[in-house]
Parts: structure tokens; C-alpha cells; sequence
């Protein structure tokens, strides 16, 4: 547990620009350890200053030599520092870009486009199904996790394939590194957990400029993320409710879990909560996470549905499955009196910090989970805005 004196002192050094030296306090008082002579500190000049979120860990499990697929993280190069999440360091990432085929089916579309306003601009990737002038069409909101692109994440997921069978539009907004070095979505900024301002504001234009230049029905409006891009899908179900009518949120935190670094790190490693005003019904949320996840406590999960709960009355259902030759998991399902689902959290036992049942051709994938895209799509279109 961090003391208060540790908290300001962390506070101070980031206040100062001393952000290598905050996360290293931290991170030593988060394992019980006791604060680091100052000649024992890691140098600055090595290290970019950190963001809060993911590295992703490879997880091995004893009855099998198959591990989560993840990309190689810059930080397994210095063991003493493993233990610190989204410690950006320098150097470019191995990954290769995926291939087209692995991103979108032929015969779609997967076009570029940018969103500006007042509070800024982001680009962003769109996925158009071959079928897209039938009629109104659902839209599902990508938000990628950090170091990811949105082709990335699209070939990770593989949320596109399984549009296409839908008949979905996807897009994926892009967070650039001039806004985060890692490329993260600023979850844990104050300036971005608010409707009308910072990155809350650019993803819902980007969301209503697709809405205005598609054919989509505005009743189906999803989001999902993973991790930090979790976090921010969290954010946007508790500032737009009006605007979206389901959220998935995979290995993330619940809006308000943070408000400034120290906070950040106390909730990714031991469950941040919050408390959020009763702003009407809740918006219907499915909960991906796993148990052996390094990264983001899995805590988190359990706080995302509970903020997710508003309504008295609910009926739980919790049950068990095994994916063939991968993990096991546990569903709790959370429906009202009259039926409709309000939440499922699937809580993936033995899996880390990874998009459950993803592709290998993206990165901080799980294919060994089950298909959390296939489930969250199915979730989603399960649920529209009423009117």
C-alpha cells in the first residue's frame, strides 16, 4: 500500500519533470520494497518517460509449453525493470506491419480519415463491408491499446471479419505519439474522463462524422477497447450513454479509476475505483480480463461491472467453459427483471494481459481464449438505444 508522504512525493517528482524517478518510487513502494538510494536510481538518459499502460507479459502455463502471443517488449532487455508497466524505452518495436489480408476480407473496404475540431484532430482507419448500402448499419468504435495501430489491432481482433459477417462498419481511431510517447490513450488525465473536452470529445467526432458520412443507424452505436483503449471505451460509455449502446472493455479500468500518475499505478496494480454519479440506466457492458494479467490487476474487471450496475433486482447466471486445448473461463451474466442483459464479465483463468482469442497476426493476442470478439459483437447486437 502507498503512503501518503510516498504519493506526494511522486507527485513532486512528476511535477517537476522527474518521471522516470516517480515511476521507479513507485513502483518499489507498490512491491513492498524500500525507496532506492538516489545513487542506485536508474538513469534518466536511458529511458523515455513513462506512460501508464501496457507492456504486455508472455504467460506460461505449467501444463503447456504454448504461451500468449505477444510482441517482444523493449523492457525484457532490463530485468530489474519488468515489473514497470508502459515504461517506454528507446528504440523502435520489431513488430512487422501485418499483411492486407490479414486486416480486412476482400471485396471491403479498410479507407483512412481524419477528425479535426477545436480540441484537435485524430486520424483514424475505417472498415466498409461489402454490403454497406442495404440499409442503416451498425457501427462498432475500435480504441486500440499502446504501441498499437489500428491496423494492429484490426488484424489482432480480427473485428473486421467478423463485421463483415455482420454487417458492421468498424472504425479505429488512432492515438499519434505526439499525444502519448507509447501511443496510449490518456485515461488517467482529469482533461480526458469529461463529454465536452480532451479525448472523450475527438472519439465522439469521430464516431458522429462516420455516423454523418455512412449509412449508419444511430441506434447501434458500440464502442470497445483494449487496455488503455479499454480504459477510454469505459470513459466514453460514462460521458456519452446517449451516444452508444453498448460498451466492451478488455483488460481495462473503470472510468474514474485514476486522475493523476500515482493514482494510475495504485489502480493498475491493486483495482481502482471511483465514484461515478447515477446519470440514468446504465449502458450495457461485456467485461473481457484475465487472472493471471500482470498488467492491469484484474480487480479492474470486477470494478467495470460493478459501475456498470445501477439497477436493483438483477439476476446473476455464472458459468463455466473450456475453450479445446486453450483456457478455461467463467461467465457471469447480469440480466433485469425483464430479461435484458446488463453486463457479462468473462473472467479467462490463466490468461495475461492479451486480447482473448485474437489472431497472432496482431499483437497482444491470446488465440488460446475464447473469442472475445465474436462474443462482444454478439453482445452488442443484442442492445440499441431506445426511441
Amino acid at each position: 500500500m502507498l503512503s501518503q508522504n510516498l504519493i506526494s512525493e511522486a507527485t513532486r517528482l512528476t511535477l517537476t519533470g522527474q518521471l522516470v524517478e516517480a515511476t521507479a518510487l513507485l513502483q518499489r513502494m507498490l512491491r513492498g520494497e524500500s525507496p532506492e538510494p538516489s545513487h542506485a536510481r536508474v538513469s534518466p538518459a536511458r529511458l523515455e518517460p513513462p506512460t501508464i499502460d501496457v507492456k504486455a507479459s508472455i504467460v506460461e502455463e505449467k501444463e503447456s509449453r504454448r504461451t500468449t502471443r505477444v510482441s517482444p517488449a523493449p523492457l525484457q532487455s532490463f530485468d530489474r525493470l519488468k515489473d514497470f508497466p508502459g515504461l517506454n524505452l528507446r528504440g523502435p518495436m520489431t513488430r512487422a506491419p501485418p499483411a492486407t489480408t490479414d486486416i480486412a476480407p476482400q471485396g471491403t473496404r479498410f479507407i483512412a480519415g481524419t477528425f479535426r475540431s477545436a480540441n484537435g484532430s485524430r486520424n483514424y482507419k475505417l472498415f466498409v463491408p461489402s454490403r454497406s448500402q442495404e440499409k442503416p448499419l451498425p457501427l462498432v468504435v475500435m480504441l486500440h491499446g499502446c504501441t498499437q495501430s489500428p491496423d494492429e489491432f484490426a488484424a489482432g481482433t480480427r473485428m473486421n471479419f467478423l463485421a463483415e459477417e455482420r454487417n458492421c462498419f468498424v472504425v479505429y481511431p488512432e492515438q499519434p505519439s505526439g499525444a502519448n510517447q507509447a501511443k496510449c490513450w490518456n485515461w488517467f488525465r482529469t482533461g480526458d474522463q469529461h463529454r465536452d473536452g480532451g479525448e472523450p470529445s475527438l472519439i465522439a467526432g469521430i464516431t458522429r462524422q462516420v455516423m454523418r458520412d455512412y449509412p449508419i443507424d444511430p441506434k447501434r452505436v458500440y464502442v470497445a477497447g483494449l487496455s488503455a483503449g479499454g480504459a477510454l471505451a469505459a470513459i466514453m460509455a460514462a460521458t456519452h450513454a446517449d451516444l452508444y449502446a453498448a460498451v466492451g472493455i478488455h483488460s481495462g479500468l473503470a472510468c474514474g479509476a485514476a486522475s493523476d500518475l500515482p493514482s494510475a499505478f495504485v489502480a493498475m496494480r491493486q483495482g481502482g475505483g471511483s465514484e461515478i454519479a447515477d446519470g440514468g440506466p446504465p449502458v450495457p457492458t461485456i467485461v473481457f480480463h484475465g487472472d493471471r494479467d500482470t498488467t492491469v490487476h484484474p480487480n479492474n474487471g470486477d470494478r467495470i461491472v460493478e459501475q456498470s450496475i445501477k439497477a436493483a433486482g438483477l439476476k446473476a447466471k455464472v458459468s463455466d467453459g473450456r475453450v479445446p486445448h486453450g483456457h478455461a473461463y467463467t461467465r457471469t451474466n447480469l440480466t433485469d427483471p425483464r430479461g435484458r442483459a446488463i453486463s457479462e464479465h468473462w473472467n479467462v483463468h490463466g490468461a495475461g494481459h492479451a486480447w482473448s482469442g485474437g489472431s497472432p497476426a496482431g499483437s497482444y493476442t491470446d488465440p488460446r481464449g475464447p473469442d472475445a470478439t465474436r462474443e462482444m459483437l454478439r453482445f452488442f447486437l443484442e442492445h440499441s438505444l431506445p426511441g
